[in-house]
């Protein structure tokens, strides 16, 4: 599992018992935190909109908007695992890269693999290797003021996130773009960047000074996030 990260997830589904059944399977695992459960899709918008949510379990068929179309809608989804009475949307499912469809009632150990799926992608994540384009990658381009931005890789201080938008603050100045953080965070080299805070990524090269809990960058001061400590630790302390 994946750097000892508590993973955060919501739950879709109209049907109430359906959200107590996944919440009673996910009680086994400790690095998941369920935030909430829905029983309307549209009122998990606003948790989607200001959480990094990790999974979401999502109903397929539901009132109003289908768990399909929902997914559709997200600008940033997250990974997926959806949840329904039928096999028939096995297909629509799987074209939207969900990572995994359970059909109702849901046994724990069909869960279990489920959820195995969703930490070996986690994983997979982690340990994907530095290509040889990340070694040559210098900058990034941020789409602000219909304008695409180049950006220095070595110019970034620190990318704040804003909940649907990110401010990215460089030596010289500051950019406001409309991305999420775990977005800009796939386009940056983990070797030389890192998330502290659900709200923060640091560029390492830049850290002045640091301890257990935070990190000063410039003027700036950073709380190291409770679920990123350990990580960001090791690699500040390895240099």
């Amino acid at each position: 599992m994946s750097e000892n990260k508590t993973y955060k997830c919501i739950i879709i589904d109209d049907e109430p018992i359906a959200i107590k059944v996944i919440r009673d399977h996910l009680e086994n695992f400790s690095n998941v935190e369920c935030l909430q459960g829905f029983t309307k899709a549209l009122d998990a918008i606003e948790v989607l909109n200001k959480e990094d949510i990790d999974l979401l379990f999502l109903d397929i068929n539901m009132p109003g908007i289908s768990g399909v179309e929902f997914l559709k809608s997200l600008h940033f989804p997250p990974k997926v695992i959806f949840t329904t009475a039928y096999r028939n949307f096995a297909v629509d499912a799987f074209e939207l890269d969900a990572l995994d469809y359970l059909v109702k009632p849901i046994s724990f150990e069909r869960f279990l693999k489920a959820m195995n799926k969703f930490f070996a992608s986690m994983q997979q994540k982690v340990n994907q290797p530095q290509t040889p384009q990340d070694k040559k990658k210098a900058y990034i381009v941020l789409k602000a003021d219909k304008k695409n931005h180049k950006i220095s890789l070595d110019d970034i201080l620190y990318i704040e996130s804003l909940d649907n938008y990110i401010k990215v603050h460089t030596t010289e100045t500051s950019i406001i773009c409309y991305e999420r953080l775990s977005g800009i965070e796939k386009e940056l080299p983990g070797s030389d960047f890192i998330r502290i805070h659900r709200s923060y990524i640091i560029n390492l090269n830049k850290v002045d000074v640091f301890t257990a809990s935070y990190i000063e960058i410039g003027d700036m001061n950073f709380t190291i996030g409770r679920n990123y400590k350990e990580y960001a630790l090791r690699r500040l302390e390895k240099g």
